[in-house]
């Protein structure tokens, strides 16, 4: 497709076919809605004449082969838009019915709607044969489904209107030929939709190809696909619920609550509410969350607008103001059910079959509409009218019969949970994604991004998408991530960071941009392989560590530590003993933390003893690191704020320290438990008693009394690494001199005796 319109010409093509869509949708509102069913009962019809009358909107789909014969010697588009023109005028004795039912004429006059409705759709079904190909071309792109929901909508939206329209015209008590000047527009309509489609742009399908293969083998080969035939079943049911619920709603409402024909009509643009706001809403969603999910969804609402049917009171049928509430979200909530379900069965059966079987398939597609709407159709009429036979009541008829569709519907439910996903989201995720704002926020941002052609407006979406994490936006992102502007990768790949998780193609990409793109986004990269835990990125990532791209190196060194690469730690520590660049050797320094190994206590140390006193950042990276590693980090970032807004308190702090965790020892530990215990809580009480002049001497620069409390704890509460590095240390004259160490390791002491406290 991408070779037959080019960006241009496919959106004007576009732009002629939502025109077309929008008199086409006037023109059938007119000549194949409810109006139809309203005009024939004027005409005195029965339950089972409206089932044969709205059975033959199902005829035209029989068809379909007719319009693939005519295609093999003639283009598609001159036989849609020949067709579309002759369905059109084929409605014309219509106009002459309300003249023979004003003369007493009535049988004649149903006879005459409906050879015009038969003929209507004869013409419909052989123009048909254009629809799919059509649409499928002009469809072509990433927002495929979107653009094939957006036709919906514009059909909905015209055909509300046109509803409310003919709701006005009619009113309460219309006279006949009022029907037949509505009928005279939608016959205008249809003529000029005709016109207008010959403009469209033949469609690629090579229909001579498709037609030298057998219909029925194509029909054969793809019923080899269990996933084909589950569709079709499914298919079949849905349609056949859809088409007796839908249509028998307006002689629900006729014959049960004696609406008249304006209100029926103004019932009418309610369920063109509906439909246009599940078009709306589809629109919205189908593109990053798939067909499946919201196929059922809209099957699950089909299936609650049906239970009222069964459950209304018999003693509110005469209750003007609710019968009238009833009704309107009767038909508003129905429509937004089938018609969703309707528009998204076709969305899903067109990724289900390959390309090439389009135009054949195409046709079982409507075939299966066509058996199951039809048949539906006038075995309701007829079960209906054998119910008033005997005696049950029109009130229970329908309460007997929509009792029927909502079992149905069940077994649809049953049979949609083992559709195949086609790339689209589960059930339940997508339930999260229509109950989250952050997911709806970011698919309202990558609508946006995919509309605007302005590189400023581009990454300022893109910014806010950093701020909006939603797995959702990941194909867009990746588009981006191959910008040839500088400011976009690196905006795309910097809210990719913030993604809950990587596809296998997000992964890719990052790995390419850590090697073709150092010193710009390799990075930024690098940082997100790191924590989303790409263990594939490993061998690349120790490659880099030695990148001179220092921004590179570091981030790789951290992703390293992250990924928990215990082998390439020591060259971590080669590294930052080689280089003298300062952000590399935080970067290091913040690895070492992330390892959270008591080995890297001694080369922190080594770092803090060569750093000059006026580095301080590097001292405070090097403390905080070990704070880390100790696993006292949060509560000792706090304490080293405190100390960096007065350095002089650091003796106090250290001191506060020792003597609260001694006080937190005593009230857990104290009375006539610890008399009941001395020999259990000796050691114990001995260390708390002695960790306050300890602290007090290491401050003062003697060690001695620390490094033996600290040789005196159990093994249960410090490793051997930790315990042999930080006696050691206190000992040493040059690392005592340093304050902030002396206050981390003051904290860490009381901390262990807290800890001591709670397990002694």
């Amino acid at each position: 497709m991408a070779a037959q319109l080019s960006p241009y010409r496919l959106g004007k093509a576009r732009d002629l076919y939502n025109i077309f869509n929008a008199f086409n949708s006037f023109s059938y509102t007119l000549l194949a809605g409810s109006i139809i069913t309203l005009f024939a009962l004027r005409l005195s019809a029965t339950s089972t004449f409206i089932g044969i009358l709205n059975a033959l909107v199902y005829v035209a789909f029989f068809f379909l082969p007719l319009g693939k014969l005519l295609a093999r010697r003639f283009a598609i588009i001159r036989i849609y838009s020949i067709a579309w023109i002759v369905r059109a005028v084929g409605m014309a004795p219509l106009l002459i019915a309300p003249y023979l039912a004003s003369t007493g004429q009535s049988e004649f006059a149903l006879q005459l709607t409906l050879m015009g409705v038969l003929a209507f759709h004869i013409s419909r079904g052989i123009g048909m044969i254009g629809n799919n190909p059509v649409l499928n071309d002009l469809s072509y792109g990433p927002d495929r489904s979107s653009y094939m929901t957006q036709i919906q909508v514009i059909n909905n939206a015209v055909g509300m209107i046109s509803n409310f329209a003919i709701a006005l015209l009619l009113g309460r008590d219309p006279p006949l030929f009022l029907y037949a000047v509505i009928i005279a527009c939608g016959i205008i309509g249809g003529v000029a939709s005709g016109f207008m489609l010959k403009n469209i742009p033949e469609p690629q399908v090579n229909v001579h190809k498709s037609t030298e293969e057998n219909f029925f083998t194509i029909l054969k080969e793809s019923s080899k696909q269990p996933s084909f035939k589950q569709f079709i079943v499914l298919l079949l049911l849905l349609a056949l619920v859809s088409g007796i619920a839908r249509v028998f709603i307006v002689v629900y409402s006729r014959e049960v609550f004696k609406q008249d024909d304006g209100m029926v009509s103004l019932y009418a643009v309610f369920g063109g509410l509906g439909s246009m706001m599940i078009g709306f809403i589809v629109k919205f969603l189908i593109d990053r969350v798939g067909a499946k999910p919201l196929f059922i969804c809209c099957t699950i609402i089909s299936l609650i607008s049906m239970i009222p049917v069964v459950l209304f009171p018999a003693g509110a049928v005469d209750n003007l103001i609710p019968v009238i509430l009833y009704l309107s979200f009767l038909f508003f909530i129905m429509n937004f059910g089938f018609i969703g379900a309707e528009g998204i069965a076709q969305t899903y059966f067109l990724a289900l079959i390959p390309e090439k079987y389009m135009l054949d398939m195409g046709i079982v597609y409507f075939f299966c509409f066509a058996i199951a709407g039809s048949g539906g159709s006038l075995l309701a009429g007829i079960f209906l009218d054998l119910c008033t036979s005997f005696n049950l009541g029109i009130f229970n008829s329908y309460k007997i019969l929509y009792g029927i569709l909502i079992v149905l519907t069940i077994i649809v439910l049953l049979l949609q949970r083992t559709l195949v996903l086609l790339g689209a989201l589960s059930l339940k995720s997508t339930i999260e994604v229509l109950f989250s704002l952050r997911d709806l926020k970011a698919i309202t941002l990558l609508d946006r991004l995919n509309k605007t052609n302005d590189s400023q407006e581009e990454e300022a979406i893109l910014d806010a998408l950093h701020d909006t994490p939603s797995q959702l936006s990941i194909h867009e992102l990746l588009d981006r991530v191959s910008s040839p502007l500088l400011s976009t990768r690196q905006e795309a790949i910097r809210a990719m960071e913030t993604l809950p998780m990587l596809t296998g193609d997000a992964e890719k990409a990052l790995m390419n941009d850590i090697v073709n793109n150092p010193y710009t986004t390799a990075y930024i990269s690098a940082r997100i392989l790191g924590k989303q835990k790409i263990f594939s990125a490993i061998p690349l990532l120790r490659e880099l560590a030695l990148s001179d791209d220092y921004m590179l190196a570091g981030e790789a060194i951290i992703a390293l530590a992250r990924l928990g690469d215990e082998a390439f730690r020591p060259q971590i520590e080669k590294i930052i003993s080689q280089t003298t660049n300062p952000r590399l050797i935080i970067m290091g320094i913040e690895a070492f933390g992330i390892y959270h190994a008591s080995a890297s206590l001694t080369i922190l140390l080594d770092i803090l003893r060569n750093t000059p006193v006026t580095t301080t950042y590097l001292r405070d990276e090097v403390v905080l690191s070990m704070s880390r590693i100790l696993d006292i980090q949060n509560k000792f970032y706090a304490l080293l704020i405190k100390f960096l807004e007065d350095p002089s308190l650091c003796a106090t702090l250290a001191l506060d320290e020792a003597e609260a965790a001694t006080e937190y020892y005593k009230s857990l530990h104290s009375g006539w438990n610890i008399f009941r215990n001395k020999e259990r809580f000796a050691h114990s009480a001995a260390q708390a008693q002695a960790l306050q002049p300890a602290v007090a001497a290491y401050i003062q620069g003697k060690g001695a009394l620390f490094s033996r409390w600290i040789w005196e704890l159990p093994d249960t509460l410090v490793d051997p690494t930790t315990q042999m590095v930080l006696a050691e240390t206190v000992l040493d004259t040059e690392l005592c001199s340093i304050l902030r160490l002396q206050l981390l390791i003051s904290h860490w002491g009381a901390s262990k005796l807290r800890e001591w406290s709670e397990t002694a």
